[in-house]
């Protein structure tokens, strides 16, 4: 029998340093381009390497959960995580820092293959609501990760012990994680063979999913991780230059986040999955445009309207995945995954050369922040336009149905 409630407090636990790393990242890129002469692009590059390590290991050990089991996996991704933190601790330029940043993400595509499914595997009747609190700790350690640096930062505690950290709580999931019994996945349990499993991954329905997959994450991700060096001077005049404030912006992202996800269960019963995504998808666009206009506090009130739009994106197209394409099992999920984190990927050093020009232009961090911001807010009213769709069909489909 499995420890279902040990297994899903390691994985969340799991998820919740990567993701530490993740936010702590954010607050970084600043000091990292001053300490070692970085352009913004070059940052972007850094920041970009957490999402292509993400995309390959989540597809290639996504594939291997299936064969080599999870707790193999389990394995690559602790490694991964310990060797990304010493690797970060001790850069000394856009290299190491980029080939650090590489090793965390490849940990995080690793929690994702592997956790994911296990997930979905013990709670089978509350797929898309454990998703939901299970990514809740993805927002909860960004916020931890800004938060970090923020105190951090105000005591005089550098960068490196910061990420030194990590180690305490990566040793802790690898100790609960240990000799643990594991589930199988989800088509092994259901009888489908790798053709079956294959056969329902090169699906229109599936293939149109991890499209949708690549836009919302390329939204998500690329404001998240650009949000607190994009507004960094608007929330330094608020709080202060000795306050690092702008890392707050993140923080006060990801807590909003962690409450949407906290209070999932009876949103998704309530509206579905892909009404959720439509509601998602018009919170996130507005909140965007707030944010590229306003000034001041008034910044905070955009960030939440954003966070709340963002919340049920990634969860709730994993969760649609798992319930309506089942027989796709681990590789599924992870190819989900992948794409996820490959829209993310593409998106970062492109926001990063955008800046650059905007800051050229307008010669001033706050205008040049907004600017950026602007190209990517046709991403959500493109997603509310094919969620409208989406949950048009779907109201036809149950009234023809009934």
């Amino acid at each position: 029998m499995y420890n279902k409630n040990r297994l899903f407090i390691a994985s969340a636990l799991s998820l919740f340093v990567t993701a530490v790393a993740f936010g702590a990242r954010s607050g970084h890129l600043i000091p990292w381009m001053n300490e070692f002469g970085l352009t913004a692009a070059e940052a972007g590059w850094i920041a970009s390497a957490f999402l292509w390590g993400a995309t390959v290991s989540v597809l290639l050990f996504g594939l291997l959960v299936e064969t080599w089991g999870t707790a193999k996996v389990i394995t690559v991704f602790f490694i991964a995580q310990i060797a990304g933190i010493l690797l970060t601790v001790f850069a000394a330029g856009f290299w190491s820092l980029f080939l650090a940043t590489l090793f965390i993400g490849i940990a995080n595509g690793c929690v994702n293959a592997g956790c994911n499914p296990l997930v979905t595997n013990l709670y089978p009747n509350q797929k898309t609501a454990r998703l939901n609190l299970f990514h809740m700790w993805n927002a909860i350690g960004i916020a931890t990760g800004g938060l970090m640096v923020f105190f951090c930062n105000r005591i005089g505690v550098g960068w490196r012990i910061q990420i030194a950290l990590l180690v305490i709580p990566t040793l802790l999931y690898g100790i609960m994680f240990f000799r643990q019994k594991l589930p199988a996945t989800e088509r092994t349990l259901l009888g489908g063979s790798y053709r079956d499993m294959t056969k329902a991954i090169l699906s229109p329905l599936f293939l149109f999913l991890a499209f949708l997959m690549i836009l919302t994450s390329s939204f998500e991700f690329g404001a998240n991780q650009w949000i607190p060096s994009l507004f960094e001077k608007t929330v330094t005049d608020i709080f202060g230059e000795s306050a690092f404030g702008s890392v707050l912006i993140l923080v006060w992202i990801s807590l909003a986040i962690a409450l949407a996800r906290l209070f999932a269960t009876p949103v998704v019963r309530k509206f579905t999955p892909v009404g959720v995504l439509l509601l998602s998808s018009l919170l996130a666009g507005t909140g965007i445009y707030m944010m590229s206009i306003s000034n001041g506090w008034i910044i905070f009130v955009a960030a939440t309207v954003f966070a709340f739009g963002v919340a049920y994106f990634w969860p709730n197209m994993l969760g649609l995945v798992a319930e309506r394409r089942p027989m796709s099992g681990a590789l599924g999920l992870a190819i989900m995954g992948g794409v996820g984190s490959l829209g993310g990927a593409i998106i970062q050093p492109i926001i990063g050369t955008i800046f650059d020009r905007e800051l050229q232009l307008h010669s001033d961090h706050l205008a040049a922040g907004a600017a950026t911001i602007q190209y990517i807010i046709i991403i959500p009213v493109v997603l509310a336009v094919v969620f409208t769709l989406m949950f048009i069909q779907q109201r036809k489909t149950r009234v023809a149905g009934n």
